[in-house]
């Protein structure tokens, strides 16, 4: 990184800095309201400044090498990551984390497969790993939310479940209504965000390409695309959660494991 580089990055930092004005506001408001926030509101702000600063210099570093192998890295470090954060989200489903983390894997390797087969995005750092962080991201918050509520279905109905086993059901079918009903409820915000989208808000993607200067019908290009493989991956990696997920709840002799549900 030349001095150049990080002489512009800082003089480019002066309209996020007065930006800063509307967190002073929300701060000022957390405190005439008693709401004891201040202290979480500086802190994100903070982390997610300097979160975002370092990747900005990562990725300058990575896009001006145009190698292979600072995808997979940059892959294989984002995926790690969201699993890490969506198996706390379920941290009673047994191996939350591994399962959260090969489920994000999953849907995200196979769609972002298909996008370069089909010759959507080339695969260079400058388009893989922005697209990769997108789906990444939106398949850790489904898939989080699907393991949660899978555990927490099975054990508000675990008399119908044993019911269902003891009558001869394997687990596969001693569950599938509360399989279904978390990849319902774990899908459901994304196929509701594909359906307001451009009605209610311009998503990122597409309001970062008007800014910069693109025109609206090549800014929705893209967006059409990135609402399509978010659906994609998203349902890929829930389904893939569920399957992985459920031998952890049942015992070998086909019996609910009483101390995955035991707590809350």
């Amino acid at each position: 990184m030349t001095m150049a580089a990080v002489l512009h990055f800082a003089k480019g930092m002066i309209k996020p800095a007065a930006a800063l004005a509307v967190v002073a506001m929300a701060v000022g408001l957390s405190y005439l309201q008693k709401l004891s926030l201040e202290r979480e509101m500086v802190y994100s702000v903070f982390r997610a400044f300097l979160q975002l600063s370092v990747i900005g210099f990562v990725l300058q570093f990575i896009f001006s090498r145009q190698s292979v192998a600072w995808i997979f890295l940059a892959y294989i470090f984002m995926v790690s990551i969201a699993g890490h954060t969506a198996g706390q989200r379920a941290k009673h489903v047994p191996n939350s984390k591994y399962i959260a983390g090969a489920s994000i894997f999953a849907g995200t390797s196979v769609t972002m497969l298909t996008l370069v087969l089909l010759r959507v995005f080339p695969f260079t750092p400058r388009y893989i790993i922005p697209v990769a962080g997108m789906m990444i991201g939106n398949s850790m918050t489904v898939t989080g939310v699907t393991l949660k509520r899978l555990r927490d279905d099975i054990k508000s109905q675990m008399n119908q479940v044993e019911t269902a086993l003891a009558l001869g059901a394997t687990p596969d079918q001693a569950i599938i209504r509360q399989v279904r009903r978390s990849l319902v409820i774990g899908l459901s915000p994304v196929l509701d965000n594909a359906k307001t989208v451009g009605l209610i808000t311009l998503p990122g993607a597409m309001t970062g390409m008007i800014m910069g200067g693109a025109s609206p019908l090549e800014a929705i290009q893209l967006q059409i695309v990135v609402m399509n493989m978010l659906v994609g991956a998203a349902t890929v990696s829930s389904i893939t959660s569920t399957y992985l997920a459920q031998p952890g709840f049942f015992t070998y002799a086909h019996q609910l494991r009483p101390y995955v549900f035991s707590s809350d």
